[in-house]
């Protein structure tokens, strides 16, 4: 089985053959909503809206640590994030798909480990915060089936809930984002620490401030991932055809020397 988180405007799997719904509860809490098991074409995956299905959980609020080890609990190890973002630099248009590589977290006051001293300390590599094997399926799921994605980029996440202003998306461009958003951490450190394979696909869906000069609204986020909806499943469902049983990646031992 391989996990998708979806985020603002993906609250449910188009064409998902359903055989479950299952509600956990873990040592960090209750997950933003219950999981939804089922078949996209033919392929079992576990999915869960990151906000919760009815979209009441605001980004900061989101108990990551539950959402992952749930995941985990469940027999997942690989995990696709599916989350909206605003486009900073150029190429970066509305309903661009971009298959990230990178990220620069500037939030903060969140739960970002699952080891809080007690049991023990950690320090996990975080070099590549993505699967380098599960972008490879995705970038090569989105050649066969035609999608236009950028291939790598630069994800900078902030805490959120209000959308940045002017001048911090101009700090952001001057140090290397392509894109901006308010979940991406601390989900890919905690998948890394749970030892998933972790890979990001952010869809643009709106400029971010002070690019174009006019107000941001919601509804342009919600729209743009509506509009995307059919290629995301078609990307999504190629990539879950070429993936292979076994994982030849590290993520499965980032543990190994990460204990102190």
């Amino acid at each position: 089985m391989i996990g998708i988180i979806g985020g603002s405007g993906l609250y449910e799997m188009k064409g998902l053959v359903l055989r479950e719904t299952k509600k956990i509860s873990t040592p960090f809490g209750d997950p933003s909503d219950a999981y939804i098991i089922g078949d996209l074409d033919d392929k079992r995956i576990v999915f869960l809206p990151r906000h919760g299905s009815r979209h009441t959980i605001q980004p900061h609020r989101i108990n990551y640590r539950a959402n992952i080890r749930g995941f985990k609990e469940l027999g997942i190890e690989r995990l696709i994030s599916v989350g909206a973002t605003g486009g900073i630099h150029a190429g970066m248009n509305p309903g661009t798909i971009v298959v990230i590589d990178q990220i620069i977290d500037v939030t903060q006051g969140r739960d970002t480990t699952f080891y809080d001293g007690e049991n023990g300390v950690v320090h996990i590599d975080l070099t590549e915060p993505y699967c380098p094997e599960l972008r490879k399926y995705m970038i090569e799921a989105g050649n066969k089936s035609e999608i236009d994605l950028k291939q790598s980029g630069t994800y900078i996440c902030t805490n959120g809930p209000r959308l940045e202003t002017r001048a911090e998306i101009q700090f952001y461009s001057t140090i290397g984002a392509d894109v901006v958003g308010m979940t991406a951490m601390p989900e890919a450190s905690l998948a890394r620490e749970a030892e998933l394979c972790y890979a990001g696909v952010s869809v643009v869906t709106n400029y971010a401030a002070g690019i174009t000069g006019k107000k941001l609204t919601a509804t342009e986020v919600v729209d743009t991932m509506n509009k995307t909806t059919v290629l995301l499943k078609k990307l999504l469902a190629e990539t879950l055809r070429l993936v292979p049983s076994a994982r030849s990646c590290s993520c499965k031992e980032a543990m190994r020397n990460a204990r102190v």
